[in-house]
């Protein structure tokens, strides 16, 4: 069976690659790389999640610890509405290189597993980084799994964050909320 490097955002989208893989013949290592994510406590509970689900499932996990607040920060800081072009480029380079580093011919992503992404980007990013360091992007659209991997990580407990990572992403999630406090206090 071929392995492949596949970076892994969190557990719950991982549900969405990791079959769907298998059934091809490719065994994924997951690989955590996310200095995007923020708080800190955010961070923990996604990479925890992955770390407790994987031996259940026999699949390998590779840690890359970053918790990259003031790094993700200073690079986005001057265009935090395109914040998101930084962080598939920085995640997906990080992987080619760890693929590459570590023997792996391939990798790929569970960004591909959103609906909620830029797929189109995603995939651009990571086919630069497969050229830049020698190694094979696999491209999948896993989008088709999505909610049913969803599905499945409810049922297995599993903890759902409720935004992409990023602080910003964050705030974006209750800009109804801070919009309906602001008029309310501004009466």
């Amino acid at each position: 069976m071929e392995s492949v490097l596949l970076h892994c955002c969190c557990a719950p989208c991982s549900l969405s690659c990791i079959d769907p893989l298998r059934e091809e013949g490719i065994e994924p290592v997951a690989f955590w790389y996310n200095p995007n994510i923020h708080p800190w406590k955010e961070y923990q509970a996604r990479r925890d999640c992955l770390l407790e689900y994987a031996p259940t499932i026999g699949m390998e996990v590779r840690v890359q610890e970053d918790y990259g607040l003031r790094e993700f920060v200073c690079h986005v800081a001057d265009d935090i509405d395109h914040r998101c072009t930084y962080c598939y480029s920085h995640r997906l380079e990080g992987t080619a290189k760890y693929a590459a580093e570590h023997g792996f011919s391939a990798f790929t992503t569970t960004l591909l597993a959103s609906t909620y992404q830029n797929h189109e980007a995603i995939a651009e990013a990571a086919e630069r980084y497969a050229r830049q360091y020698g190694v094979t992007f696999l491209y999948r659209d896993f989008r088709p799994n999505f909610r049913a991997g969803n599905q499945r990580a409810r049922e297995l407990g599993f903890y759902m964050q409720k935004y992409c990572g990023c602080v910003f992403s964050e705030a974006d999630r209750y800009q109804k909320q801070i919009d309906r406090d602001k008029a309310k206090f501004a009466e």
